[in-house]
């Protein structure tokens, strides 16, 4: 029987090709078809697109990690102090500081930096973003997400704060990229 294991024999290879063998003209990763607007889906009915819905707040598992590290249970100051240098640059460029001391070293104030995720969102998907202008993506995308992460530049003190949708509901594709960000 094909494909069946017997003692001592080998599965039969999945493919005839050896590893990584392709057709000449064929790329490595599909193509993705492009869609009309039509199956987007339907428009989803939202009241009010710069109203966040579907709001997660992570202040429990803040305050746990938080008890945690100081009552010696399970984490040592290293662990949790580990900012991303491209997160540390974020809120450097992109962060609001908050009136808020950190929690680990108290020296510094807290930076907040807001990240935006959605395939609607076009080449501004995952990165960094002033919170003015989330009224003005929440008014020209169907959805997207946003999470919020507060930073010690600092003692690299990082973690997630909230996160929420915002948009109009109404589906639509990603903006084309910029000729001044093509390869």
């Amino acid at each position: 029987m094909p494909g069946s294991l017997t003692v001592g024999a080998m599965p039969e290879p999945r493919s005839s090709q050896p590893r990584g063998a392709r057709v000449r003209g064929e790329s490595s990763t599909p193509r993705p078809t492009r869609r009309s607007a039509k199956d987007l889906g339907p428009a989803e009915p939202v009241a009010d697109p710069t109203a966040p819905r579907g709001v997660i707040d992570y202040a429990l598992q803040r305050r746990a990690l938080l008890t945690a590290l100081f009552g010696g249970r399970a984490f040592d100051g290293l662990d949790v102090c580990d900012a991303d240098p491209y997160l540390l640059k974020a809120a450097r460029f992109h962060g609001v500081t908050s009136a808020d001391r950190c929690p680990v070293c108290r020296k510094a104030d807290l930076v907040h930096v807001t990240y935006v995720y959605g395939d609607q969102l076009g080449h501004v998907a995952g990165s960094a973003v002033d919170p003015m202008r989330l009224d003005d993506l929440a008014r020209r995308t169907g959805e997207f997400r946003v999470y919020t992460v507060e930073v010690c530049t600092q003692c690299r003190w990082n973690h997630l704060i909230t996160s929420y949708s915002l948009g109009d509901g109404v589906p639509r594709r990603a903006p084309a990229r910029p000729p001044d960000l093509l390869d």
